[in-house]
């Protein structure tokens, strides 16, 4: 069974398409990428799988769950984290995971959730203090822990680590990897291009509103003759 199933997304604003007829699946237990330059449309495509806005042509499934007909059940099995996500600042770490355990997940276990991620989100004592003073790459590493406590089968992940140095980017890609070890899968966007390669099973790059390329990093290096996915990704958008 494929985790999702997209089959000739369209979404429209209006007059303008930014989704443009794409089709594409991820496979249950994979870190699968949707890359592409900026209003190319994926994140509309993030979006749309995370219920957030309505398709206007096509059918999408997660895992077997029409997207469409059954928003209500997907929202049960996901977890969606934007890029431009923030937390209640006047909280502590803690008390914010605690409070979302609760609001995401109301019919599991808070204390089980809260434990799960003080373990994702490793921030030892700093734990405990208003999130106001955290990091930026401390308070990313709490929304991904929020993100991923909650154990969905599938995570929807818009531009992880953006403007984190490496000591950060490194450790959310870890624990964003060792999430997908307990069986969930993740798909993600993301601008750097070293990330994808690091992180990503297989890649699809979107390019005004349609793909134009996917395979695994491999297959598409071979591909392009590329050493790296930066110089396919300049290629195939050029």
């Amino acid at each position: 069974m494929f985790a999702v199933e997209v089959k000739g997304l369209v979404k429209d604003y209006g007059q303008f398409h930014a989704v443009k007829g794409i089709s594409f699946d991820v496979k249950e237990g994979e870190v699968f990428g949707l890359i592409g330059p900026n209003g190319a449309g994926k994140t509309t495509t993030l979006r749309v799988l995370s219920t957030l806005l309505e398709i206007s042509g096509g059918k999408v499934s997660i895992f077997g769950l029409d997207l469409k007909e059954q928003a209500g059940e997907v929202r049960k099995v996901i977890s969606y984290l934007p890029e431009d996500a923030g937390a209640y600042r006047n909280m502590t770490g803690r008390e914010y995971l605690d409070f979302m355990a609760g609001f995401f997940a109301p019919e599991k276990d808070p204390k089980k959730l809260l434990e799960r991620g003080l373990e994702i989100v490793r921030l030892g004592e700093r734990i405990d203090d208003k999130i106001e003073t955290y990091s930026k790459g401390m308070a990313r590493r709490l929304l991904v822990g929020r993100a991923l406590m909650v154990e969905p089968k599938l995570a929807i992940l818009d531009e992880i680590t953006s403007g984190l140095d490496v000591v950060n980017a490194q450790a959310i890609r870890k624990v964003v990897r060792d999430r997908t070890k307990e069986g969930t899968t993740v798909l993600l966007s993301s601008h750097n291009m070293l990330e994808v390669e690091l992180m990503c099973d297989r890649i699809a790059l979107i390019n005004d509103g349609v793909i134009v390329e996917s395979g695994t990093p491999k297959e598409l290096k071979e591909r392009y003759k590329a050493t790296n996915i930066e110089e396919v990704f300049v290629e195939v958008v050029k």
